[in-house]
């Protein structure tokens, strides 16, 4: 279990953080300064999973293989908020490009050739 705590902390570090970062287009007449306090807020809890998936990860996972996780989960993350949250289409290029992202992250895990 010790192996997937750090990738379960950084899914919902990621979930937080897409909401801090992409939330608020959602209230776009919300005045500016309200958006960035409670975009704030959320990115503290968002650090608060993340550091400890980090440090716990980094026993287990290389630094590289971590940050390559995190993006990738980003991505799904991102993909699945924009679509039903935000109700924006995902298209092919969108598909292909996080599929060439998908293809960079199967070589940080393969690797050392």
């Amino acid at each position: 279990m010790a192996k997937w705590l750090p990738i379960l902390l950084l899914v919902f570090s990621n979930v937080f953080m897409t909401i801090a970062w992409y939330g608020h287009l959602k209230f776009p007449h919300a005045p500016l300064v309200k958006v960035v306090l409670i975009s704030w807020a959320i990115a503290l809890i968002e650090y608060c999973l993340a550091v400890p998936a980090n440090r716990l990860g980094h026993a287990h996972y290389s630094a590289a293989e971590l940050k390559t996780m995190q993006e990738v989960i980003t991505l799904v993350v991102f993909a699945v908020f924009s679509t039903l949250v935000l109700k924006e289409s995902l298209t092919l290029n969108h598909l292909i490009g996080f599929g060439c992202i998908g293809l960079g992250a199967f070589f940080i895990f393969k690797g050392p050739f």
